[in-house]
């Protein structure tokens, strides 16, 4: 929804852009975080606002004109004293989060879907996947959101959703139904690869825990409320990392390709393995920190994992 820089009326019905202004100046001035589907404060007063009006993220700029009900501006007003008070992430206050274009299911039993791997799925992981990939592994899945957009984008593909979680399973189980995919995308409780023995798959795709100690201590108040199992690994960041180098090799098939995000721990990752070849990806949009390894180059080097 565009920016408006309508002033605010003095009578007691605002319209939808008065309402963006005040939440866009609340959260201005109470110093909040954004890092979890926005990244400024006018964004997080449309997403909240958006979401009790029931707007698509499209929404046409007339609806900035609207008149807001009484029961509408309580329960817009509720939402942004809430994200103020509480530090409380926007997506977990609606229980929706949109990742690749597609709406999910989330609460505090999952992070919230914000990785840059969601520009790949866009582009069908190409020019790596040379042929379109039969068998998708989501490792340390949480909402499932890198899964189900993976079956979006390649509609004949098997995918398994796999996390260590049961809770974390129980949203992705509902974003499975949401989007009516159970034909084709399952969920499996999973430590890593220890309930996966003998299957292999084309393309293994994971956004793992990948917080060192000394970025996890002084994180936001935001992020302490999504799970610290799916954030924190370690002094490093990279305790699931290392297991998972060693043991991805074995569950790729000849020509399959592994994606892993480990953000910030990108550094500390090529200084513990300075002679793997690992092909960080850019994107127009996101942070990076994204690898890729082929199955040959996981075999080639390995030895020093």
């Amino acid at each position: 929804m565009p920016e408006n820089n309508t002033e605010i009326n003095s009578n007691n019905a605002p319209t939808v852009a008065q309402m963006l202004e005040r939440g866009q100046s609340l959260f201005e001035k109470s110093g909040l975080y954004f890092g979890h589907g926005t990244d400024n404060s006018w964004d997080e007063a449309v997403y909240l606002l958006s979401f009790v009006l029931d707007l698509s993220p499209d929404a046409d700029r007339a609806v900035l004109e609207k008149v807001l009900t009484e029961q509408q501006q309580q329960e817009i007003e509720d939402l942004y004293a809430r994200r103020i008070s509480e530090r409380i992430p926007a997506p977990y206050l609606t229980g929706r989060a949109w990742f690749c274009g597609l709406p999910f299911n989330v609460d505090q039993r999952v992070i919230i879907p914000r990785s840059p791997i969601a520009e790949l799925i866009m582009t069908g992981f190409q020019p790596w996947c040379a042929t379109e990939p039969s068998r998708v592994l989501d490792l340390c899945t949480g909402s499932g959101c890198i899964g189900i957009a993976c079956a979006y984008g390649f509609e004949q593909a098997q995918v398994v959703l796999s996390d260590i979680s049961p809770e974390a399973l129980e949203v992705s189980a509902s974003n499975i139904e949401l989007h009516k995919l159970g034909y084709r995308v399952s969920a499996v409780e999973s430590d890593l690869f220890n309930n996966l023995q003998g299957q292999q798959f084309d393309l293994i795709v994971s956004n793992p825990p990948y917080v060192d100690a000394e970025d996890y201590a002084s994180m936001p108040d935001e992020y302490f409320h999504e799970p610290e199992l799916a954030l924190a690994s370690g002094h490093d960041g990279l305790d699931f990392t290392r297991r998972l180098l060693r043991e991805a090799v074995d569950h790729l098939t000849e020509e399959g390709v592994l994606v892993v995000e480990v953000g910030n721990s990108w550094v500390a990752l090529e200084q513990a393995f300075p002679t793997v070849p690992f092909l960080w990806l850019e994107f127009e949009e996101g942070d990076g920190g994204v690898f890729l390894l082929t199955r040959d180059q996981l075999v080639e080097h390995r030895e020093s994992f």
